[in-house]
């Protein structure tokens, strides 16, 4: 589907518990990314049962949703490292194509 005048590029969303997002972060610098969002106190279900959003005591124990959006020829090498991250500690990630207005905002 032809998508006039938006740029293809790649969206990666990672969710973390707070104290490994500067990790993600660090990752998402080294490959290039211009810029990120970052969501703290995420709630949701999954392996390891449910987690709530709220901050009970520090953020370091809460869940953290990053998002970051990169070209398609960055996306290869940041999927690469988030996945070795993921291998030592919990945490999702989600990888899709996505279309943007302004392209030079991410490169």
């Amino acid at each position: 589907m032809p998508l006039t005048g938006l740029t293809k590029m790649t969206k990666i969303e990672v969710v973390v518990v707070g104290e490994h997002a500067p990790a993600v972060r660090e990752q998402f610098h080294g490959a290039g990314a211009t810029g990120f969002t970052s969501v703290s106190g995420v709630s949701g279900l999954g392996h390891g049962g449910y987690h709530q959003g709220r901050l009970l005591f520090n953020q370091q124990a809460a869940l953290e949703l990053l998002i970051t959006v990169v070209p398609e020829d960055k996306a290869e090498a940041l999927v690469a490292g988030l996945r070795r991250l993921l291998d030592e500690s919990p945490g999702v990630m989600f990888v899709t194509d996505t279309y943007v207005s302004r392209p030079e905002y991410f490169s």
